[in-house]
């Protein structure tokens, strides 16, 4: 997990055609994440950051159902970018707004996180910033995504991707597990259970979102440990021995460890603690199994060993992952 940094804005944007539903609640998630923050920094109701919609002009726009929406101001410095949904002619509306791409160039220069929702990705592609970086969309546009931007790594079965600080989500459920990651991310583990815990509603999900926060770190040119990568993620469960991994891949032990460092940040078996960590996060907020069973089922006999382990990692108990997002009853 990357750490924790420090949120001052959050600019949601907002142009004709724009779809409400997405648009509001972008605003809505964080605005709650800011004010549960604001409370655990000793604010009371204060929210921790602003979340701000803005439009090209700061003018207010017509959204795709009618409604005219205000917003707080135009284009400008920020943290993080959301892209909601829109509908209409993507020709027409970025000559209609021409000053979008510039700004969202300028923003990820700035180490801005640039989120794009469905048909909100096709600005961040049109921006050059997806060239040769893993994206997806929704599926009634891949093909016209696909076509427009050849030079993006489009994968269609992916609900969400991450690649160099730029976030893509093919629907609402998918932006709402993004916007989790985000506030985790930016705001913390406590914010971000809490928030599960009132906002998901257990829904029931066939991908595993803790697996985003992996993305960025194949952004890499060394082809050998991008296999070693792909390999762990399949086998993350297994038992064996990172020397006969290096081994097979053709490297001894020494120039693994050196190279798959310098390629994604991390040491091996950080890595691979990192990759079982997050499948077991999937595990306790969508089914009941057992914290034996689950440690079993991500590689670790030792259910202790494997509690120690989790609370390193997030700050909690296996139990407490559990019950900070279980839906409540009744």
């Amino acid at each position: 997990m990357r750490t924790t940094q420090a949120l001052k804005h959050i600019s949601i944007l907002a142009t004709e055609g724009v779809f409400a539903s997405t648009l509001m609640h972008a605003k809505d998630f964080f605005h709650m994440a800011s004010l549960r923050h604001g409370k655990q920094l000793g604010l009371d109701l204060t929210p921790a950051f602003e979340t701000l919609l803005v439009s090209p002009d700061g003018q207010p726009v017509q959204t795709f159902s009618g409604t005219s929406i205000a917003v707080d101001g135009a284009l400008g410095a920020t943290d993080i970018v959301i892209l909601p949904a829109f509908w209409g002619n993507f020709d027409e509306v970025c000559r209609k707004y021409a000053q979008v791409l510039p700004w969202l160039r300028q923003c990820h220069a700035q180490g801005s996180a640039i989120c794009g929702e469905a048909t909100g990705a096709f600005w961040m592609a049109a921006a050059g910033l997806l060239d040769d970086k893993e994206a997806t969309t929704h599926w009634r546009f891949a093909e016209e995504f696909s076509r427009r931007f050849p030079r993006v790594q489009f994968t269609a079965d992916k609900h969400m991707t991450d690649s160099d600080n730029l976030y893509c989500a093919g629907g609402t459920t998918s932006a709402c597990d993004l916007y989790m990651y985000l506030v985790e991310r930016f705001c913390g583990a406590n914010i971000a259970q809490g928030m599960a815990r009132d906002v998901l509603f257990e829904v029931q999900r066939n991908y595993c979102p803790g697996r985003i926060g992996f993305g960025g770190q194949k952004l890499h040119l060394d082809t050998r440990v991008l296999q070693i990568q792909e390999w762990l993620e399949t086998h993350f469960a297994d038992k064996f021995r990172f020397e006969d991994v290096a081994r097979e891949h053709g490297m001894s032990i020494r120039n693994f460890m050196r190279r798959f460092q310098a390629a994604t940040g991390d040491k091996p078996l950080h890595y691979l603690q990192r990759l079982r960590i997050e499948t077991a996060k999937t595990l306790l907020s969508t089914t009941r199994k057992s914290i034996k069973t689950i440690s079993y089922e991500v590689g670790y006999d030792d259910a202790s060993f494997f509690a120690r382990l989790f609370r390193q990692h997030t700050d909690l108990s296996p139990n407490q992952y559990r019950q900070q997002y279980r839906h409540k009853s009744g």
